[in-house]
């Protein structure tokens, strides 16, 4: 074979060998492109949110009450019916069905209980309570200690699960890296979900809030005259304040 057609030949192998690396790197391209999208996987970090980690839910439940209550010559003592007519109120804007009244059986608390009774039937009815209410006694496991008469109705109560004070993870660990990564630890909020959850004075607000009240139509009359004269439609608020400057004594050494 001639040296020309050596090298001839050696041309065209070096050529096919640079169309194929060419062909892979054009198929291993997409490839690359792909395994890099793959490594973010979301679903392998743990929330941040501590309303997530504890999360308040709405659920039907109980509303309860307590009441030591007094008779005195035959009538409710006043406190007991304070609080009854209140329980009245909010059942009246959230309860449903029937109203439980459960007394304490046995002991001198036993009798006063059923003493107040009826003044307890009246002060829910004078709180708007129009529901049944069904009595039933509960026995007293200890007589030396002061026993309730428990009210309850059925509502949406708001709870979390979660309970605080659990720490999953060692913050000062110095044996792993974790507390480094500057995230929240697992209790953090936990307090203040329980507490929300504790305070809110109707669960379904946190869900969405309730229908807008109608506009106070003399207001509104009164803020377009205002306009229509070209005066301020707002609220002018007048403080006055008190000059103690006057004062004698104040500052004074003596």
């Amino acid at each position: 074979m001639s040296h020309s057609r050596l090298l001839h030949t050696a041309a065209r192998r070096q050529a096919a060998t640079r169309l194929r690396f060419a062909a892979l790197l054009a198929f291993a391209a997409p490839l690359a492109a792909c395994s890099g999208a793959d490594r973010v996987v979301t679903g392998s970090i743990a929330p941040d949110d501590y309303r997530i980690r504890h999360p308040i839910e709405l659920r039907e439940g109980w509303a309860r009450l307590e009441v030591f209550p007094e008779v005195r010559n035959g009538v409710l003592d006043e406190r007991s019916r304070a609080q009854v007519r209140e329980f009245a109120r909010e059942y009246r804007k959230h309860g449903s069905g029937e109203i439980a009244l459960a007394l304490p059986r046995g002991g001198r608390d036993g009798a006063e209980a059923r003493a107040a009774e009826s003044g307890l039937r009246r002060a829910l009815a004078a709180g708007g309570a129009s529901g049944p209410v069904r009595v039933s006694t509960y026995q007293v496991a200890d007589p030396s200690l002061a026993a309730p008469v428990r009210l309850s109705y059925a509502s949406i109560t708001a709870k979390v699960d979660t309970r605080c004070g659990q720490w999953p993870n060692d913050l000062a660990s110095g044996a792993s890296v974790i507390g480094w990564e500057n995230r929240q630890y697992w209790n953090f909020g936990c307090a203040n979900q329980q507490m929300m959850a504790a305070q809110v004075a109707d669960p379904r607000d946190l869900v969405g809030p309730g229908a807008v009240a109608p506009p106070d139509s003399t207001i509104r009359g009164r803020a377009i005259d205002a306009v229509r004269k070209g005066e301020d439609p707002g609220t002018k608020w007048k403080t006055q304040n008190s000059n103690i400057s006057g004062l004698s004594g104040v500052g004074s050494g003596g």
